[in-house]
């Protein structure tokens, strides 16, 4: 966290966007190596001064510089389907979050609990406080219990929204009329901030996201305590 606060961003705190995160390093090594190589053979190719004006084409040139990159795109693409696959399986949530989008708060209801809903607004600066991050945190934060499978819904009542918490891997739109969905699973305690990352309106970048992420029995005295 000390190095990558420097650039105001969050660790990753779960098991998706560190999927995402080694992809990442996977694919930026084979750039390189690639751009590397071909960086290489111009450099080589303007010192060169062997010519042969009878040379029309060569089959066993253009057959391995076909073939090679083929190769090199499937050690892109078998990493990349096995995230996609593992973004969209959702296999027994312990609880469902629904999300919707409203200009310009969101408002969460939990599905599995009865009358537990609210609005959640950006924090005031009249309540800012040295312990709240401006134009970051809520008047009435998420909270949800560790090492849990959670399952979101997310709509909106009026305009496009996007529902992300980067340091979860986790973005997905929120369309009027259309219920998307997705899951996520964090390993970690802690407070998690998020945005609205479509430009949705005037008030588009106040739209703030928190979830506060606490011990079961913190969650289940929280659930008994709502009001």
């Amino acid at each position: 966290m000390a190095t990558w606060s420097n650039f105001g961003l969050q660790d990753r705190n779960s098991p998706i966007i560190e999927q995402l995160n080694f992809f990442h390093d996977h694919s930026l090594l084979i750039l390189i190596l690639v751009t590397t190589l071909v960086g290489y053979l111009i450099f080589i190719l303007f010192f060169n001064k062997l010519n042969n004006r009878f040379l029309l084409h060569g089959q066993t040139i253009e057959i391995i510089w076909t073939i090679l990159p083929a190769i090199v795109l499937l050690f892109i693409a078998f990493p990349s389907l096995r995230i996609l696959y593992l973004l969209d399986e959702i296999r027994n949530p312990s609880i469902s979050l629904k999300s919707i989008g409203h200009q310009w708060y969101w408002r969460y209801e939990y599905s599995d609990f009865k009358n537990i809903e609210f609005d959640s607004y950006i924090q005031s600066y009249s309540n800012l406080t040295n312990k709240i991050f401006r134009l970051l945190d809520v008047d009435n934060r998420i909270i949800l219990p560790i090492n849990n499978q959670i399952r979101i819904l997310v709509t909106a009542t009026d305009v496009l929204h996007s529902w992300t918490v980067p340091s979860l891997g986790v973005k997905i739109d929120a369309n009027p009329g259309r219920l998307n969905q997705t899951n996520f699973f964090i390993n970690r305690p802690g407070l998690f901030f998020g945005q609205c990352s479509e430009i949705c309106g005037a008030n588009h970048s106040f739209m703030p996201i928190v979830i506060e992420r606490t011990p079961a029995s913190f969650f289940i005295n929280w659930i008994k305590n709502f009001n």
